[in-house]
């Protein structure tokens, strides 16, 4: 990539609901603590969208924040990516809508579906298309409504996942900064082990699949936990291998903010002390492709990324699949 045009994020904005959801509000749901849900995820609070609204009215919040901060509007956009698992609707996309919303009147768009990976592979879309010459510019968002698909008398899960958005503006940066290097990968094989069953072509919506709870996300958490491990670990050392980088040039570790015990074990494989890694799963909780954009954007809304720091984006989630990419601020 270091031979290509050099793309990078030129804006960050961010959105989360009003609605904060306890721990303390959950022992009031479901048979479980805060102490148990602080142990084994690091998990406090998360936010949850409101009866009114959808994943693109949390996507159009964060856009707006990003062009902001680009210094762009709407009309200036020539392609858009929503990363999102709970689309407003099977179709339009819901970036077609946020198209809408923004007055992008001129770009593409379209959604892109791989669970809390999607942002990773939205990123690495736009780079492509943007480094080939077919576009300029391109915002990439992640954002979901969790909430709308989880079960909440299901205490293994329901204390998981949150609702929100992050976006970024991709687009030409200097020479020397940008992404240097992405790894997407995929275990197809491992789809069951987390998954929303009902609601596709497969088990369209019907009384049964209500009554059978088809309609909520699945998890073997167990085996998730296994595969998160793995892949963090390996997903790493493949996209510093590309970017020609060693674990000690990483400035800053976003990981997916799925659950503590998966961050503290990438942690300890990276050898990174704590003030490198950015950590909020204790107040948004997982959000699925919302998750690595939220932590990106509120590190750099603390200052915590300077010009020329190397960071390091790595995420997990179903298909299964997972995404890592190496960027220069």
């Amino acid at each position: 990539m270091n031979n290509l045009r050099p793309v990078g994020v030129i804006g960050t904005g961010k959105y989360v609901p009003e609605k904060i959801l306890t721990n303390s509000d959950l022992e009031k749901m479901v048979d479980t603590n805060d102490e148990w849900i602080v142990s084994r995820t690091g998990i406090k609070e998360r936010h949850i969208a409101a009866p009114d609204q959808a994943t693109s009215d949390l996507a159009y919040e964060a856009a707006m924040k990003a062009l902001e901060s680009a210094g762009m509007t709407g009309s200036d956009l020539d392609l858009i990516i929503v990363a999102t698992i709970t689309p407003d609707s099977a179709f339009p996309s819901t970036a077609c809508i946020l198209q809408d919303k923004l007055g992008a009147k001129g770009a593409a768009a379209f959604d892109l579906s791989a669970a809390c990976s999607g942002f990773v592979y939205g990123l690495a879309t736009a780079t492509s298309f943007i480094q080939s010459g077919m576009y300029n510019n391109a915002l990439v968002i992640g954002a979901d409504c969790l909430s709308r698909i989880t079960d909440y008398t299901d205490r293994n899960t329901c204390v998981l996942f949150g609702d929100g958005a992050g976006a970024v503006v991709v687009g030409e940066v200097p020479e020397g900064r940008g992404f240097k290097s992405f790894d997407l990968g995929a275990e197809g094989a491992g789809g069951g082990l987390l998954q929303l069953e009902g609601g596709g072509s497969r088990l369209p919506a019907s009384a049964e699949t209500v009554e059978n709870k088809k309609h909520y996300i699945y998890m073997n958490g167990r085996e998730v936990f296994k595969f998160a491990v793995r892949v963090m670990g390996t997903a790493t050392d493949e996209v510093l291998r590309k970017a020609g980088l060693e674990r000690t040039d990483v400035d800053l570790f976003v990981p997916h903010q799925a659950n503590i015990r998966i961050i503290q074990s990438a942690m300890q494989r990276l050898e990174l002390p704590e003030e490198k890694v950015v950590v909020n799963v204790d107040k948004y909780a997982n959000t699925s492709a919302a998750s690595i954009p939220l932590a990106l954007v509120e590190a750099a809304e603390e200052g915590r990324m300077k010009a020329g720091d190397t960071i390091l984006m790595v995420g997990f989630g179903g298909g299964l699949t997972w995404g890592a990419s190496v960027l220069v601020w």
